[in-house]
């Protein structure tokens, strides 16, 4: 049987540092379920730590901590694998945030679904979870 495989954005990656429950899902699954992002998603996760550190009065230090922890876990896709991808992910993501390809050409790629809390992937013609349902995918259901 094929392992199942699930892209993570960075609002994922996010809600694995700040809080409990995504954080609790990967660590049970990820024997189970390989999990992506491209390398994009911890570059803007990191790069919101900051903001978030200084308006929640929280340590930064140890919120990056804690991204680099995720870098184990979560396996980065190669950029030759997505540039390779960038045009049909760019007229699939359309107008809504072209920022975004580089997670809908890693799900091209992989053939897998993206676990996210961004609209902006809804009608691209990639599956997408959100933390609410993504336990129904990593159960296998």
């Amino acid at each position: 049987m094929t392992q199942r495989r699930l892209i993570l954005d960075a609002n994922i990656l996010t809600r694995a540092v700040l809080g409990v429950h995504v954080g609790q899902l990967i660590d049970q699954y990820c024997e189970e379920v390989l999990f992506f992002a491209p390398a994009l998603a911890f570059d803007d996760a990191a790069r919101h730590l900051p903001v978030i550190a200084a308006r929640r009065n929280l340590d930064l230090a140890a919120l990056s901590e804690s991204l680099d922890r995720w870098r184990v876990v979560v396996e980065i896709v190669p950029s030759d694998a997505t540039d390779a991808l960038k045009a049909p992910a760019l007229s699939r993501i359309g107008k809504r945030d072209v920022t975004d390809w580089p997670y809908v050409a890693a799900a091209l790629a992989l053939s897998c679904p993206i676990w996210t809390e961004d609209k902006d992937f809804f009608g691209s013609g990639i599956a997408t979870w959100t933390s609410d349902r993504v336990e129904i995918y990593l159960r296998g259901e």
